[in-house]
């Protein structure tokens, strides 16, 4: 693709239609403004020659334009001097070099609209270049601004972790209040609930003992109750 068509082409493009079609607008924008700037140098390079050759063209112009008016006084010369086949000759001449100068008119010509175009082209290339480059810097603004909206996101939600494990454990630590409420209650009870029920069953074992030591020693005296009569007798 040559410099003229790709410029054309950056010209007549809808920079808002290739970001919103772009995978990643930030990589776009700066493919498209890379693009800009390499084809506005090459563009200025092409300028500089062209203008260059139209500098050189105008001067041939000027040379050439010289050498008609030359070969006319000429011509005015062999007039006066009764020499009109060197009047002819000299006049057939400038002929022969107006059409050169025609020609070489007409080449300028055709160059300074090319100029003019081509300065035309140039600045709506350099107004899209700075349209790409506004676009570019609001793309970065929005950016940042959702990077920053998405850590503020963050932040927020773990706030929001942060409290609730802190209710949790607000809520872990009354329950330890409590059940250490429960257990001073109990506090001096040897053991509390379980060793009262512990002792009754102790106690009906110590009962239970006791009766039978009773009935043992009732028997004891009864039986040296018996042996005491069978000694009387």
């Amino acid at each position: 693709m040559g410099i003229f068509s790709r410029m054309s082409d950056i010209v007549n493009s809808n920079i808002n239609a290739l970001l919103d079609s772009a995978e990643d607008p930030e990589k776009m924008i700066r493919l498209i403004i890379q693009e800009m700037e390499d084809t506005l140098v090459e563009v200025r390079s092409s300028s500089a020659r062209v203008l260059a050759d139209r500098k050189t063209a105008e001067r041939k112009r000027l040379r050439i334009a010289q050498e008609v008016n030359d070969w006319e006084e000429k011509a005015k010369l062999a007039i006066t001097k009764g020499r009109e086949d060197l009047a002819r000759a000299a006049l057939q001449e400038k002929r022969a070099i107006e059409e050169e100068l025609e020609t070489i008119s007409a080449e300028l010509n055709s160059t300074d609209e090319h100029i003019e175009q081509l300065n035309d082209e140039v600045t709506q290339l350099q107004q899209k270049l700075s349209d790409a480059k506004a676009k570019q810097k609001a793309l970065l603004m929005r950016s940042q601004t959702v990077h920053s909206r998405m850590a503020v996101k963050r932040q927020m939600h773990r706030s929001e972790l942060d409290e609730a494990f802190s209710k949790f454990d607000k809520f872990e630590r009354r329950m330890d209040n409590l059940e250490g409420e429960l257990d001073a209650m109990d506090l001096g009870r040897e053991g509390g609930l379980a060793a009262e029920i512990d002792a009754l069953q102790d106690d009906d074992a110590l009962n239970e003992e006791l009766e039978a030591l009773k009935q043992s020693m009732q028997r004891g005296e009864s039986k040296k109750a018996d042996n005491t009569k069978s000694s009387d007798i």
